[in-house]
């Protein structure tokens, strides 16, 4: 996210979409590619509302860690995306790569309260989403 650019305030969004964000559900993620092609994966997602940051855990060796960590310090435009019947939503933002020991651990609490505890993985690296966009209907 570019320095000064406000963050998308979460919180007002209602119960509904927090519960949503909360549940169990298999998401997306969208990254893109040098050729500008999408790359869609199957990921866990946390959402901290609060500080309007969505998280994903894993490798730093995967392509979707690679492709993020590429696009440097300004980020990676990218997409998560959770449905459950008719219900959907999509966060949109910019993604960098966190590696310290702190924000993996972080990362790694907040996917065990959502999903489960994760395996253990000496490679993990967070993806970190400053999100700024919102589409869907819950």
């Amino acid at each position: 996210m570019p320095a000064g650019a406000a963050l998308l305030d979460l919180t007002g969004f209602g119960e509904g979409f927090h519960a949503f964000w909360r549940e169990r559900h298999l998401c997306t993620l969208t990254t893109v590619r040098a050729d500008g092609t999408p790359h869609v994966v199957p990921v866990g997602v946390t959402l901290d509302a609060e500080a309007a940051v969505a998280r994903v855990i894993t490798s730093g060796e995967s392509h979707k860690a690679r492709l993020v960590a590429a696009a440097g310090p300004s980020g990676a435009a990218v997409a998560v995306c959770q449905v459950d019947g008719r219900r959907w939503s999509t966060l949109e933002g910019r993604a960098v790569i966190r590696d310290s020991p702190e924000e993996i651990a972080d990362a790694e609490r907040r996917y065990a309260l959502r999903y489960k505890p994760p395996r253990e993985n000496p490679r993990r690296v967070v993806i970190e989403i400053r999100v700024a966009r919102v589409l869907g209907n819950v």
